[in-house]
C-alpha cells in the first residue's frame, strides 16, 4: 500500500468506530440519518439545536467508490413518487445500516428499477445456501 491508501485506511478506522453489515445491490436497507433541526427561540434569543435520527428504508440500487469515498444509492417510493438518497459510507450523519432482506439480482447497478412500477419492480429474496 503507498502513503495515500495508509493514511485512508487510518481516517476510515477512525470515522466508523462500528462497523456496517455487509450489502450489495437489490438488498433492502433501513438506513438510520442523523437529522439536525435548528430553531430559533425569540423568548431567549438563542437558536435550540436539537437531533434526532429518521429511517430511510428501500432498496439499494448501486455501490460506488471504494476506500473513504465509497457511497450506497437507496431507492424508495414516497406517496407513489420514486425517492432516491445517496448516503457517503463513512458519513457521520449516517448513524447505522441495517439489512432487512437480501435481494437476488444479477448485476451491480439496478437503474432499471426507475422506469419500472408494480410487479415488474419486485427483487426476488436470496437465499445463501452453502454447498457441501
Amino acid at each position: 500500500m503507498n502513503l495515500i491508501q495508509t493514511l485512508e485506511a487510518e481516517q476510515m478506522k477512525a470515522l466508523r468506530a462500528t462497523p456496517l453489515p455487509d450489502f450489495r445491490a437489490g438488498d433492502t436497507l433501513k438506513v438510520n440519518v442523523k437529522v439536525v433541526d435548528v430553531t430559533f427561540d425569540e423568548k431567549t434569543k438563542q437558536n435550540k439545536i436539537r437531533e434526532r435520527l429518521q429511517a430511510f428504508e428501500g432498496v439499494c440500487i448501486a455501490r460506488q467508490g471504494q476506500g473513504i469515498n465509497e457511497a450506497f444509492t437507496v431507492r424508495k417510493i414516497s406517496y407513489g413518487e420514486g425517492v432516491e438518497r445517496v448516503f457517503p459510507i463513512f458519513s457521520p450523519l449516517v448513524d447505522s445500516v441495517e439489512v432487512i432482506r437480501k435481494g437476488r439480482v444479477r448485476r451491480a447497478k439496478l437503474y432499471y428499477l426507475r422506469g419500472r412500477r408494480g410487479k415488474s419492480a419486485r427483487i426476488a429474496e436470496r437465499t445463501d445456501t452453502i454447498a457441501g
